[in-house]
């Protein structure tokens, strides 16, 4: 078994590997930067090491990170999500230097993470995948062309991007053409490659996603699906396990799906194969995000597993625990991310010092965060700060839990999403399970919420005693 694990991530999901490592009996190594030197990973980890002032060039150091794993005598890396968890050359490193990379190999990585190699393997297992081009299209002039054969609206997308990064949405050939040297310039900047290819665009589709695991003996099972469709610009904002909107029968396929395009490829350790699913009811492959998703939670919550201690068990070379008929999933679980942003004003950043901080609590609630009271947030990384999950037995239940988990959840100091996602939940059509990617834009009344007024009492006087407290 590991012994030892270099967490190679920050925030709120080291502290989840660090708890797994924990109940595993595994010690866990934190690394951190300057900007997060009082962050709560640093506190929960075993050991923790400063990487410097480079605020976000330190998380994305390969060989330092790598070399720390040996100084410290790791015999495995976690790389968590974003950062380098799909760099390729993270496993790679890690391969050459004898240390576990608990996820895919770098050539799965490498080969899901070029858009068009996913693509191309899935066409070949007989998975459906949207119309679109053969290849990057090299040229403005080549998209049009291609778009023209496959039919407006389509997707322009950066081939090895992630993360709603690198999406544009072209109605037309006009808009196509302007589109075109932006989001080369944008997926340059952002992943480092500037290539981009066409997909057929699936209007107002619901997101839906299976989370997978496979062991290095050629099992793979599925754990349920999420569906993802409440977002914002391709970023989620609440995620649900398992989707109210899929039939059995849907899920029974949409299950074997994922699990036949994870064998396809040899795939190993956790995984999640990304759907859309049309209006039509035809489901198509969208990507395979080689890591561990920021909404595994949910996945967690009805089925009972442990998937990060999968994960480390998976790369410790031990066969998993469970066959697919011992997968049963319970209930209905939703994930709430705690942005700190302004809703009112287009989402800005709101970043500071959160003056009170008050976790939720009660049956079937549970918060992964990475802040507490008098903890600054950092400009300098993503604007979550808190992953609120609830569960209850039935739909209308975890819509009851989660309206009272989210009123009681208090951080003061920052603004942050949370009075928006009550306002999802109280309108009707969420409320009815059949929504789709085009929510948030469709329901532009739901920002126009007021804080109530003795929450804005409250958070006035907890500023003013921290004030005095701090005697400012």
């Amino acid at each position: 078994m590991i012994k030892k694990v270099l967490i190679a991530n920050r925030g709120e999901i080291a502290v989840r590997i660090a708890r797994a490592c924990t109940e595993l009996g595994i010690q866990s190594v934190a690394i951190y930067t300057d900007a997060d030197r009082y962050s709560l990973h640093v506190k929960k980890a075993d050991e923790a090491y400063n990487l410097g002032p480079d605020s976000v060039s330190g998380y994305l150091n390969v060989h330092r990170i790598v070399n720390l794993a040996t100084a410290t005598g790791c015999d495995a890396l976690h790389p968590g999500y974003g950062f380098l968890s799909e760099n390729p050359l993270l496993a790679e490193a890690c391969e050459k230097r004898g240390i576990r990379f608990i996820g895919p190999s770098a050539a799965i990585i490498r080969q899901l993470g070029d858009k068009l190699q996913a693509r191309a393997a899935m066409i070949k297992a007989g998975i459906p995948v949207t119309p679109g081009s053969e290849d990057n299209v090299e040229s403005v002039q080549e998209a049009l062309a291609v778009a023209e054969k496959i039919g407006y609206p389509v997707m322009l997308k950066a081939t090895n991007g992630g993360g709603g990064r690198g999406i544009r949405r072209c109605a037309d050939a006009d808009e196509l053409n302007r589109s075109y040297d932006r989001v080369v310039s944008e997926v340059s900047k952002t992943f480092g490659n500037a290539e981009v290819f066409l997909e057929k665009c699936i209007d107002n589709p619901r997101h839906i996603e299976v989370q997978v695991l496979g062991d290095q003996h050629g099992k793979v099972i599925h754990l349920f699906e999420r569906d993802c469709s409440i977002q914002r610009r391709h970023q989620k904002l609440i995620e649900i396990a398992p989707s109210p909107q899929l039939s059995e029968e849907q899920r029974k396929y949409i299950g074997k799906l994922a699990v036949t395009a994870a064998k396809s490829v040899g795939y190993t350790n956790a995984g999640t194969v990304e759907f859309l699913l049309a209006q039509d009811n035809a489901f198509y492959f969208m990507e395979v995000n080689t890591r561990l998703q920021v909404e595994h939670t949910i996945t967690e919550q009805i089925t009972g597993i442990d998937i990060v201690q999968e994960q480390i068990r998976i790369a410790a070379g031990l066969k998993l625990r469970y066959n697919q008929r011992d997968v049963k999933r319970r209930g209905y679980a939703m994930e709430f991310r705690i942005n700190a942003e302004d809703p009112k004003n287009d989402f800005l950043p709101s970043f500071g010092r959160v003056t009170r901080y008050y976790a939720p609590g009660g049956p079937g609630v549970r918060t992964d965060a990475a802040i507490y009271t008098g903890y600054d947030i950092p400009p300098y990384y993503d604007s979550m700060c808190a992953k609120l999950i609830v569960w209850a037995l039935d739909w209308d239940s975890v819509i009851d839990r989660a309206n009272r988990a989210l009123k009681d959840i208090g951080v003061y100091g920052v603004k942050t999403t949370i009075p928006y996602q009550l306002e999802i939940l109280k309108s009707p059509h969420f409320q009815s399970g059949k929504f789709d990617t085009s929510f948030v834009e469709s329901h532009p009344e739901l920002i126009n919420y007021s804080v109530h007024r003795s929450t804005r009492r409250l958070a006035a006087a907890l500023g003013a005693a921290m004030a005095a407290h701090m005697g400012l």
